[in-house]
């Protein structure tokens, strides 16, 4: 569904993304990592073909170039930023969005019905977007970018800010798109969400790639050391550790710990193994 061959972008003197290769398989849900200033924004805007590389090639669909405008209509795109209109229904907005995107007259009725119910917006639909919930806006932004049915949809970061019925409606979305055989690609900082809904993921940091595999490769190949969680007053530390008998006596000499647990490791491990701890702007 999506090949990366060699790709670099520079702007300026600044190389954002550094000679990336990888493909995302038909029908999968494919996890697009990295911490702030990685390089995943402008990998996403040059999938989309609203950046053009400068260097290398980008081809969906079993080999088309997405800077093309006809191939782009086989993209469907959901940006942090909200992309609705306050002043609209959820309906409106529907219409508009279908609209905009080619859906033919005969078609956009019975597509709107399957976004509201998808969403669970269908008792909301003739209320201003702008009086919704975080959680409903995301859901309907979601909506939009789905009523011309295409075959490849990114999703970047689709929980911000939502509450916890949302999030799981929305993964209820997700999961139910990958069924019907679309594809999709998931940016996210919520490590978690990228365990649970994806198969492989990329890590990507400096605008390079850092890890290219399958979520179970990467957790039980890449962290030898276990993990130790204890409480020590009012705070839970976290220990890497090869010999957790020893970390624990030599933590309970020195601390005298509340409680402790050995828990499975985890994406987050690795992804923080990987890029560090340090904070990113």
């Amino acid at each position: 569904m999506l090949q990366l061959k060699n790709i670099t972008k520079v702007f300026s003197s600044f190389t954002a993304v550094n000679n990336i290769t990888l493909h995302v398989n038909t029908g999968e849900i494919f996890g697009f990592l990295g911490p702030n200033g990685a390089g995943k924004s402008t990998s996403i805007n040059m999938i989309c073909g609203l950046l053009k590389p400068t260097e290398g090639e980008i081809l969906i669909c079993g080999g088309k170039d997405p800077s093309n405008s006809e191939t782009r209509k086989a993209i469907g795109y959901v940006p942090q930023s909200l992309a609705i209109y306050n002043e609209l229904t959820a309906l409106e907005n529907l219409r508009f969005f279908g609209r905009i995107n080619g859906v033919p007259q005969k078609l956009l009725k019975s597509r709107i019905s399957k976004a509201l119910s998808m969403t669970g917006l269908e008792r909301k639909k003739n209320q201003p977007a702008g009086k919704f919930s975080g959680g409903m806006k995301r859901r309907l932004n979601i909506g939009c970018a789905l009523l011309h049915d295409p075959e490849l949809i990114i999703l970047d970061e689709p929980t911000v800010g939502v509450d916890p019925q949302s999030r799981n409606r929305i993964f209820e979305n997700i999961q139910e798109l990958n069924k019907e055989g679309k594809t999709i690609i998931y940016t996210t900082h919520y490590m978690e969400e990228a365990q649970k809904l994806c198969k492989n993921v990329v890590i990507i940091d400096a605008g390079e790639i850092i890890a290219l595999d399958s979520v179970s490769n990467l957790i039980h190949n890449r962290l030898d050391k276990t993990v130790i969680e204890a409480v020590i007053g009012n705070q839970t530390i976290s220990i890497k550790t090869d010999d957790p008998v020893k970390e624990l006596e030599k933590l309970q000499k020195n601390n005298k710990f509340k409680s402790f647990q050995i828990r499975e490791k985890t994406l987050e491990d690795v992804f923080l193994d990987l890029t560090g701890k340090k904070i990113r702007d």
